[in-house]
């Protein structure tokens, strides 16, 4: 991860802060429009397109790029794909263009960042090739140990940078940047000769930095990741490959953006609960878990653990959540198929217990769930919150602490499975 090569890495956590990603293509879109210099290209769904945009498209050299929310793509490889092709392709014939765009689309890409079983290629990105003499990289992100943003800059682009780093921490460079004033000319000619362009280039590349600066902060971005910003033969800098994400806090301020994601390689789950304001995180046991708050959901996981089980998903309300919200949580994380019990752990400062309980009875008798539910409620109205469950009349098991509950759900879920395996046999 690009963070932890900062001076003071950044804890993780299990939270409600969540990224938009944009594919290549967009990110360059971005790029071009304000003022960066990135190859020229067009964007095919099918062969068709490709066959189409390629009658005016005629650069000495093409680059074919499979597009998916994954690093590590021309080292890549396709399911049921010839062995040669990875995820990146170089061609100056035409015709090899189309016939590697048809063995691309339709396929799963597996790279090093992705599991085992890939992902969909639904589009491919074919941009001209240029003559590339050098490969830098420059970064920028936002890091609350330099409190603002910091750029990351090194003479050798095009490799991994944690490797670069850890190997040769002297080609890094950190620069952090006065959020209030911006960044000054000295900083992005400073950055840019670190980079080792010489002479006139070091200011074009000086103003394609204070441009990508720019942009990060218009956009409201976390990060803008460019590898490699490139210097080529006819003298001129090229934003190559760029990354970007954006916090999705200023999603209302960059509805133009946000209007740019397409979920693809997400899980329909996580998807389905951004639409209620929820948040879940799917996980590859069995044991579903409802609570309200990051720290909560990490302690129930940890707890359900030590005593033998395994959580399928999480999902935190929050804590200003409706009945209705509670409806479309117990849906969400009981669709998943591995799911066999659910545990709702609450603990009620700012979220009433009673709507929580009012929401279960609702959701139980809605979506008729098949599975067994321990509860746990603790905090405002939980007295309240207790009478709905009792009144009603579902097989609801209440548990009065965290252990008492995980102990409830693993030994109630393996008795479940139990009788399941039994009947059907």
């Amino acid at each position: 991860m690009l963070r932890t090569i900062l001076a003071k890495p950044v804890s993780k956590t299990v939270g409600s802060v969540r990224w938009l990603n944009l594919q290549e293509y967009q990110s360059k879109t971005i790029l071009d429009k304000r003022g960066c210099t990135v190859q020229r290209f067009f964007v095919a769904e099918s062969v068709t397109d490709a066959e189409k945009e390629l009658k005016e498209f005629r650069p000495e050299e093409y680059v074919v790029k499979a597009q998916i929310l994954a690093g590590g793509r021309g080292k890549g490889r396709f399911i049921g794909g010839p062995p040669n092709l990875g995820g990146v392709f170089i061609t100056k014939n035409q015709d090899d263009v189309i016939t590697s765009i048809h063995q691309m689309l339709g396929k799963n890409l597996v790279t090093k960042q992705t599991d085992k079983a890939g992902v969909l290629v639904n589009k491919v990105m074919v941009a001209e090739s240029i003559p590339i003499k050098r490969e830098t990289y420059v970064a920028i992100l936002m890091d609350r140990e330099y409190n603002g943003p910091v750029i990351i800059a090194s003479p050798a682009g095009g490799m991994d940078i944690e490797e670069i780093a850890e190997k040769s921490p002297d080609l890094i460079l950190k620069e952090p940047i006065d959020i209030a004033t911006g960044i000054t000319s000295a900083q992005t000619l400073k950055i840019a000769k670190f980079l080792d362009f010489k002479g006139d280039l070091a200011e074009i590349a000086a103003q394609q930095i204070e441009r990508l600066y720019k942009l990060f902060i218009d956009v409201d971005a976390t990060q803008v990741e460019i590898n490699p910003l490139a210097e080529t033969d006819d003298g001129k800098v090229y934003s190559v490959d760029a990354k970007l994400n954006f916090d999705d806090s200023a999603a209302y301020r960059q509805k133009d953006i946000f209007a740019l994601d397409n979920h693809e390689g997400e899980d329909v789950r996580e998807v389905e609960a951004k639409k209620f304001h929820l948040n879940y995180i799917g996980m590859d046991g069995n044991i579903a878990c409802l609570v309200n708050g990051a720290g909560l959901a990490m302690a129930t996981m940890d707890i359900i653990k030590h005593f033998g089980g395994s959580p399928a998903n999480f999902l935190d309300v929050g804590g200003a959540v409706t009945e209705e919200q509670v409806f479309h949580a117990f849906r969400i994380i009981s669709s998943d198929p591995n799911v066999k019990g659910i545990l709702v752990n609450i603990f009620g400062g700012i979220v009433n217990c009673a709507t929580i309980a009012n929401g279960i009875v609702k959701a139980c008798e809605r979506i008729q769930l098949k599975v067994p539910l321990i509860v746990r409620l603790e905090g405002t109205n939980v007295d309240e919150a207790k009478k709905v469950l009792a009144d009603s009349g579902l097989p609801i098991i209440s548990a009065d602490n965290l252990e008492h509950a995980a102990q409830k759900a693993v030994s109630t879920i393996e008795e479940f499975t139990n009788q399941a395996v039994h009947a059907s046999g």
